[in-house]
């Protein structure tokens, strides 16, 4: 056991999610990483230095027993909580006549309760460490995107930022929205020029839980220079 800090991410087998492993590794943190991938989880594990610095716990978000079993092994591993980033999220197509409505279904649940229910799991950890909480919203939840079910969620996560926030005020615990634009992540079937890495997105997140325990960085927006909306 060490006294590093603990920092456990939602949707880190890739993308923003497994950038953000790497740097908070390389920032000193021990990192607790959920996706529903264990294979790409157990790869990252050992890619950012083992057991020691890096724990895999299988985990989908849409299930509340998951998200408990998440914190409780971050706690029981690690003896702390000091930073819960609810990353995972995934998009659709836009049209209101666009993809399944199973589709929708587990993007509206991934999204939003899923969201939900892992910051709920984490509140009492980080009531103890006056940590802080990240959620990943989007610069969909800022302007409503035509026939996107997507861009709705990503407004309640807006609001959820926020209601979480004024809940936990006089806690101690920060809360940061991050938005980014156009990130080369999964969420694109094809390679596109001009878009964020996920890197860039995981250094807006170091820099927000990076300041000073008095200074709550409350909402990152991260664009392509290239992006004009």
């Amino acid at each position: 056991m060490t006294d590093d800090k603990v920092f456990l991410i939602t949707g880190a087998s890739s993308g923003i999610g497994a950038a953000t492993a790497r740097r908070a590794v390389e920032a000193g943190y021990r990192v607790v990483l959920a996706a529903r991938s264990a294979d790409k989880l157990e790869d990252l594990v050992a890619e950012l230095g083992g057991a020691d610095r890096a724990l895999a716990v299988p985990t989908d978000v849409m299930r509340w027993e998951d998200n408990e079993a998440l914190v409780a092994a971050a706690v029981e591993t690690f003896g702390q909580l000091d930073v819960a980033f609810a990353n995972a999220g995934f998009g659709a197509k836009r049209g209101w006549l666009e993809e399944t409505p199973e589709h929708w279904h587990d993007m509206v649940l991934t999204n939003v309760l899923g969201a939900a229910y892992t910051i709920r799991a984490a509140i009492p950890a980080l009531r103890e460490s006056r940590g802080h909480v990240l959620l990943t919203g989007s610069v969909a939840g800022r302007r409503a995107l035509p026939g996107s079910l997507y861009s709705c969620t990503k407004w309640a996560v807006t609001a959820m930022a926020e209601s979480v926030r004024a809940d936990l005020q006089d806690s101690g615990v920060r809360t940061t929205l991050v938005e980014p634009g156009a990130v080369e992540t999964p969420f694109f079937d094809n390679p596109g020029e001009g878009r964020l890495e996920p890197d860039d997105v995981a250094r807006a997140v170091m820099y927000a839980i990076s300041q000073p325990p008095h200074v709550d960085v409350n909402d990152v927006l991260v664009r392509p220079v290239s992006q004009g909306v």
